[in-house]
């Protein structure tokens, strides 16, 4: 069996469209925030959380909907593309009102910003889980791993090509030649610029249709997971759950066990790793007196960390096991924001051991995201991939609502150097939970030389 590399790729630009959207969202709306709107840390917290909090009701329930659905140019697609439409207006329209409130400071701007905000958090909560769940949708359960390092690669392609204009558009001497509308005192009396982000948004915008419009050209949804749903039919003994006398399908104790355990994993490593993300540019501007250059730089090496390491870690995977790889990247993950707390406890600008660090970071989340994605859906039938997508970002996102207000508040009352043990603590105890899931691992095929390359084009 031989997974289709081109066809995933362009699957892939559901996530890559998603992936440069979010990328900017953790790195500048916090800027905007804290800088345009001039609140603090705990409130900035409570408003970064809520597209968390709105995701713990929107991705479940569209991705179970998106199972329900079906017209003529499939389940999903009418999400990605509705979804991806209306975000791409939305977010045009936040920077124009964050800098008017800055040049003229009025609730009624600050209303208008929120509300703008949560609608522009609605449209892209409602087309997440269908943007995922096309991959194992038209991908056989055994080359999900695989599949899923192609889609996480197009996300960190996403991810990168944000980093890439951002550290290019807005390097310190840009910034103050060509987006300064003016200046706050930071941390120790640091001057921090106040930085128009208009331009920034309109090519994110731009990059997320001209992704989701070739998606659309080249995917036929519904051609493509009809052949998946008639492997599935043909190979019964990968499925885990048991059909009961009335031919409903239900998962056996011992695999809801598993579940549970994965599932507060993924929570776990959440808390650390969207710490770190949420905070990384507020806390290189706070701190090291650092512009959003210098943080897009050091996010960029752990993206380019992880572009280099998806393919590797697919392969991986399908020959030590999705358990055994994730359990490797957790432990990495620890280790590194544990020595990133001793390279940066003293520091007062960017060193190039930070480079290294955030290098590995990119390899370690990538050895995690690639393979619990697929661990979730595996222990489900082809009929509610979307539901058990939606389990994966519940739960990722019940993290997610809680880490930027619990670490907000640690950054406040303690201090900044708190985010990487924070951050190495919980990725820590995820490791241990991780211990006790006993299913959703692949089936380890033994391969030798180029023959674990063996993909079809």
């Amino acid at each position: 069996m031989k997974l289709n590399t081109k066809r995933t790729i362009l699957v892939g630009l559901a996530f890559l469209s998603i992936s440069a959207f979010w990328q900017m969202y953790d790195s500048v709306v916090p800027l905007i925030l804290a800088n345009n709107f001039r609140l603090d840390e705990s409130w900035t917290g409570v408003i970064m959380a809520a597209d968390n909090i709105l995701a713990l009701f929107l991705l479940p329930l569209f991705g179970g909907l998106s199972d329900r659905v079906n017209t003529p140019i499939g389940k999903r697609m009418p999400f990605i593309l509705c979804g991806t439409a209306i975000s791409a207006i939305l977010m045009n329209i936040l920077p124009r009102l964050a800098n008017a409130y800055y040049g003229s400071p009025a609730p009624g701007t600050l209303v208008a910003f929120i509300l703008v905000l949560g609608l522009l958090l609605v449209s892209m909560g409602t087309y997440r889980s269908p943007a995922v769940a096309l991959m194992p949708d038209v991908t056989p359960k055994p080359l999900r791993s695989k599949a899923n390092a192609v889609i996480n690669l197009m996300g960190a392609i996403g991810g990168i090509t944000y980093l890439a204009i951002a550290a290019l558009l807005y390097s310190d001497s840009r910034i103050a030649g060509h987006y300064t509308l003016g200046s706050i005192a930071g941390e120790g009396g640091i001057p921090v610029a106040v930085v128009d982000y208009s331009t920034l948004f309109a090519v994110v915008s731009c990059i997320m249709v001209v992704a989701i419009a070739v998606l659309y050209i080249t995917i036929k949804e519904p051609k493509l997971a009809a052949q998946n749903r008639a492997y599935e039919a043909a190979h019964p003994e990968e499925n885990l759950t048991q059909t009961a006398a009335d031919g409903s399908e239900t998962l056996p104790r011992e695999v809801k066990r598993s579940l549970a355990f994965l599932l507060l994993s993924i929570s776990l490593w959440f808390v650390g790793y969207n710490g770190v993300t949420t905070w990384f540019s507020t806390y290189i501007s706070r701190v090291m007196g650092e512009g959003i250059g210098g943080a897009s730089t050091c996010l960029l090496v752990a993206t380019a960390g992880a572009i280099v390491s998806y393919i590797p870690i697919g392969t991986l995977a399908s020959r030590i096991g999705r358990k055994k790889t994730i359990m490797g990247g957790v432990a990495l993950l620890a280790i590194c924001f544990f020595t990133a707390f001793l390279v940066t406890v003293n520091a007062t600008a960017i060193t190039p051991p930070m480079f290294i660090l955030f290098a590995l970071v990119g390899l370690a989340w990538a050895a995690i995201n690639v393979n619990s994605l697929p661990m979730v859906v595996e222990m489900c039938k082809g009929s509610e991939v979307g539901k058990f997508t939606g389990y994966y970002y519940t739960f990722s996102m019940l993290a997610q609502v809680v880490t930027p207000v619990v670490a907000g508040s640690l950054l406040k009352t303690v201090g900044y150097k708190t985010l990487f043990p924070y951050a190495a603590f919980f990725v820590a105890c995820s490791f241990v939970t991780m211990c006790f899931v006993r299913h959703g691992d692949n089936k380890v095929a033994a391969k030798k030389g180029l023959e674990a390359f063996d993909v079809e084009d």
